[in-house]
């Protein structure tokens, strides 16, 4: 029995278990499995599995034609032995087509199929020899040039236009910025100016307020390189070096956070004029939006809900420095009792998470259109609750990762129409406020203006940011 690469063989079994609906890949990649392989393997492995799932519409089209029976229904080990090798000869140059070949070949005999190999033997290598040629005019084009559904890239065309679907797309199939947050409770005093580290010149009195220049030398002792976010002074971009093995950030004094989802936390922390004393965070998993709303509102006592159990567990855990002033609540927050109580909420809801293609490429393979009015129904309970749970003249902030109209202002509107005691604000102010705070950076303020939308809802295009998408909403209770 020929050898298969440890870092093959664990993709193939992840992507077997993302295919029978078994489990998420972002969960597998962070297994057990995965955590025992080296280095080299453990990175090879995540390319190969989010690779074949990013790419996998184009791939079945692109191996579909070169069956013998093209519409023939195979096995899911041979689709994903297919897949696998045809990802690699066309989208990974430093593998040898001839490795991709036989590991794919070994992989159907080891799953069982013997005599279906050599048809994947056959299929691979008439691949090599093939050129496929795909224009992206249409919506149609477009949808299989860069390997999304359909019906999604057509909602994208109709709703923001041809070329910021474009720019979805392409987003939708490169890998995500690892973005990092510098804690705010690290050191500011001494700051050098912004131009010593290599970034774009800001004015000095900017520069100092960045911040963080103790841990940012750490880092670069440790060989991270970073670059400054494109929006929050607070972010960086890693570019090299293994920030998870740094002192900094297993103390907790850096993490990792998209630069959209910490925005998010940032508006909801400066709404409000006056001090937060009380604030719900709706549904708060995995913890992030939290630790920001913590840090940014030290008097604030803050309920933080999850409605699953074990992301409960996790959340609490994440959020043990802060339990003298977080409560951990399991519990679906749409059935909180308590009554204008809070000063603040932050709804970022569950939802499609459409916006997220990038980072979690198979939501592409399982979402369906019918599924966002069910998404819709859960987020509609939610926002009531939330101004329900406010008090009056406080706020609350809805936001999704949704690219989708039905998740975001239709539920907004259909929420605020039964709702006479609450009005929405526009978010303009309160990026203005951030940046006279020194929260978000001039270029990034500007770009986030230009983003709000006729409403006063700020939405994040996929693209168009070097973030996740994001929608975010401000309301406030008035009676």
């Amino acid at each position: 029995m020929a050898a298969i690469s440890p870092a093959r063989k664990a993709a193939f079994q992840i992507l077997m278990a993302v295919e029978r609906g078994h489990s998420h890949s972002d969960d597998l990649l962070r297994g057990k499995a995965v955590n025992a392989l080296s280095a080299a393997d453990r990175n090879l492995a995540t390319a190969l599995v989010l690779g074949v799932l990013r790419w996998q519409i184009r791939l079945d089209h692109q191996l579909q034609a070169l069956l013998k029976r093209p519409n023939a229904k195979l096995d899911a080990e041979i689709c994903i032995a297919l897949r696998l090798g045809a990802f690699q000869m066309l989208h990974m140059d430093r593998i040898p087509a001839r490795a991709a070949i036989d590991e794919s070949v070994e992989l159907a005999k080891q799953a069982g199929h013997r005599f279906a190999s050599g048809m994947v033997n056959a299929v691979l290598r008439k691949l090599g020899g093939t050129f496929f040629n795909f224009s992206e005019e249409s919506a149609a084009e477009l949808a299989l040039a860069q390997a999304h559904p359909e019906w999604m890239v057509e909602r994208w065309a109709g709703f923001y236009g041809m070329e910021a679907a474009r720019a979805i797309c392409r987003h939708g199939q490169s890998q995500p910025l690892l973005t990092v947050r510098l804690s705010a409770s690290a050191p500011v005093e001494h700051a050098r100016p912004i131009e010593a580290r290599g970034f774009p010149p800001f004015p000095q009195e900017d520069a100092e307020r960045m911040g963080h220049p103790d841990l940012e030398r750490e880092l670069a002792d440790a060989d991270i390189v970073l670059e400054r976010g494109e929006l929050l002074t607070a972010a960086r971009t890693v570019l090299s070096g293994d920030i998870t093995a740094t002192a900094a950030f297993q103390e907790g004094r850096t993490r990792l956070q998209d630069e959209g989802s910490q925005l998010v936390a940032e508006l909801a922390s400066t709404v409000l004029v006056q001090k937060v004393k009380s604030i719900v965070d709706a549904c708060a998993a995995p913890g992030g939006k939290t630790m920001i709303l913590a840090e940014r509102n030290p008097e604030a006592h803050i309920v933080a809900c999850e409605s699953s159990e074990p992301r409960w567990e996790q959340l609490r855990k994440r959020l043990a420095a802060y339990a003298d002033r977080v409560e951990c609540r399991l519990g679906d927050a749409s059935a909180m009792e308590e009554a204008s109580a809070s000063d603040l909420v932050l709804a970022d809801v569950p939802c499609s998470g459409t916006g997220t293609l990038g980072r979690n490429p198979e939501i592409r393979h399982r979402l369906r259109p019918e599924d966002l009015a069910r998404h819709a129904e859960r987020q509609r309970g939610l926002l009531r609750a939330a101004l329900r749970v406010v008090r009056p003249g406080g706020r609350v902030v809805y936001s999704t990762c949704s690219l989708e109209p039905e998740e975001n202002q239709q539920v907004v509107a259909a929420v605020l129409a039964e709702s006479p005691g609450a009005r929405l604000l526009p978010l303009a102010a309160g990026i203005e406020s951030l940046l006279k705070e020194g929260i978000v950076a001039p270029a990034g303020a500007e770009k986030l203006l230009a983003s709000i939308t006729p409403e006063g809802f700020l939405r994040l295009l996929p693209g168009a940011f070097h973030t996740d998408g994001f929608f975010i909403a401000t309301m406030e209770r008035v009676a």
